[in-house]
């Protein structure tokens, strides 16, 4: 392979979106510059709006919560968006403990498993690039323990006899961001 096919090939491959929702799946891009897929089946889309960014909506099924949110170029977060995250979703769910059992950076994925209330598991995955983050809560774990597996070789899930929690979402960081402050224009 020559030189410009190779810097042609590295363009290509960075300008390959991270996630991606497209024919009721979504997708993530692995360090393989491959994508892992998961399958919706039947879910509920919500878009969301806000002066601050360009596309955000909400997806919600039986296993998956997902808020993408994609900002506008002047936008900043006011903290950082995981923590806004996990605070919002505490205080709509009037969550008393959100215990970390487990927490992993790669690349531009963290993965976390929480203990709610010593009641039961979520899992949660928040995934970031150039003004774009994808929170995802999985109730049953599946995507989760898929995802991280292609990213850590030997990965072992200790959660299986653990109560997996079965949440009824209608929040969006976005549609509260007028009243709570998540993020505004930068100066």
């Amino acid at each position: 392979m020559g030189i410009f096919q190779k810097i042609i090939s590295a363009i290509a491959n960075a300008s390959m979106p991270i996630y991606k929702f497209e024919n009721n799946q979504i997708a993530f891009k692995t360090d393989f510059e491959e994508y892992i897929k998961y399958d919706l089946d039947i879910y509920d889309m919500k878009t969301r709006h806000d002066p601050f960014v360009v596309e955000a909506y909400t997806i919600n099924n039986e296993e998956i919560f997902l808020e993408y949110v994609k900002t506008d170029t002047n936008t900043t977060w006011n903290g950082q968006a995981l923590s806004l995250y996990e605070d919002f979703f505490k205080q709509k769910l009037q969550i008393n403990e959100f215990e970390t059992l487990e927490s992993k950076d790669i690349s531009n994925y963290t993965f976390k498993v929480k203990r709610v209330d010593d009641a039961f598991i979520l899992h949660i995955i928040y995934i970031w690039a150039a003004n774009t983050d994808v929170f995802i809560v999985d109730m049953k774990g599946k995507l989760y323990k898929k995802l991280l597996s292609e990213f850590e070789e030997g990965y072992t899930y200790n959660y299986e006899k653990e109560q997996k929690g079965n949440v009824n979402f209608n929040i969006s960081l976005v549609k509260e961001n007028c009243i709570q402050g998540f993020f505004n224009a930068s100066h």
